[in-house]
């Protein structure tokens, strides 16, 4: 680890916690004080307003190697990862399952066998993720329904929930019954995500998904942005290392992890208490790690506050 040689007075001055926390993050992230946490929008994710739909099949294979769609599928390659939480998002919830069906890229779901449907679980860290491909649209009478993914989403011990994931920059979305919903119980705003493309020339989305449930704390009602935040890691993709830039802002005690998909520590890269001032962390994997997507984890005190997703190529 290396620390720059920038004034310390200078860099709170220029970097200050409202700079850092209001540029970074969401407000169900911030939190705003003590007596307003418990109540604060953490953007809870809604049912979608077709539910499960006629093409759902039971029992789905599950899948370990994280591969919805097979490397033969037609298709624009697209992956799709998050974090499921609790409903006020102060909790990862580990072990949910994840059922996952779409249509393939001519808009036809199959109806007969598994293809492009399978189930998921979400690490200890509350991680999931999964490669497949960007499904196709098809006609719901006479409008075609914007590309999205179906999810049963089911907490250990909870209720299932039923949504739809979709895209933004989506023509049909406006258009459609229930992606346009942006109110009430099928409110879909939240469920309409970014996609950019890597090195790979795959789309890439991050979908955090919050329900009920019951899970490990990961430091959220005690904030402790005050404190320090990551705010790069670098290149990302990376092959052979990346650097992660953060910001110490009261002295405190600090670590960098790096997990991988399955919830595994891969490297510490700090675990010490640090004086406010920028620092950098350069992860130089071991050459026989393999190529995939790992988050790197920001902790206070031991409370895990921040997570950033990196890709190895």
């Amino acid at each position: 680890m290396t620390k720059p040689s920038n004034n310390r007075r200078q860099f709170l001055k220029n970097a200050s916690i409202a700079a850092f926390t209001v540029g970074l993050f969401p407000k169900s992230v911030l939190g705003e004080t003590q007596s307003t946490q418990q109540t604060m929008a953490c953007d809870v994710t809604t049912k979608d307003y077709y539910g499960v739909g006629p093409f759902y099949t039971e029992n789905p294979p599950v899948k370990t190697d994280n591969q919805l769609a097979k490397s033969t599928e037609p298709g624009e390659r697209l992956i799709i990862s998050g974090r499921v939480t609790n409903l006020d998002c102060t909790e990862m919830i580990a072990n949910a399952l994840i059922d996952v069906w779409h249509a393939n890229d001519a808009g036809e779901y199959d109806n007969t066998g598994y293809n492009l449907r399978g189930k998921f679980t979400t690490n200890s860290q509350g991680f999931y993720s999964f490669e497949t491909i960007r499904p196709g649209k098809y006609l719901n009478g006479s409008q075609y329904r914007p590309s999205h993914i179906h999810f049963k989403i089911t907490p250990p011990g909870k209720d299932t929930l039923v949504t739809q994931l979709y895209f933004k920059g989506d023509t049909d979305i406006d258009k459609d019954a229930a992606a346009s919903i942006k109110t009430g119980n099928f409110d879909a705003t939240h469920r309409i995500v970014e996609l950019t493309k890597n090195t790979d020339g795959k789309w890439e989305g991050t979908w955090d998904i919050v329900v009920d449930g019951d899970g490990k704390n990961i430091g959220v009602q005690d904030v402790h942005l005050d404190k320090g935040v990551i705010y790069t890691a670098q290149p990302n993709p990376f092959e052979d290392e990346v650097e992660i830039r953060y910001g110490v802002f009261n002295k405190t005690k600090v670590g960098i992890m790096i997990y991988d998909i399955r919830g595994q520590l891969i490297a510490s890269l700090a675990d010490k208490e640090l004086e406010p001032e920028k620092y950098s962390a350069v992860w130089k994997p071991d050459p026989s790690t393999p190529p995939g997507q790992y988050f790197v984890a920001f902790k206070v005190n031991d409370l895990q506050v921040q997570y950033l997703k990196i890709l190895k190529i």
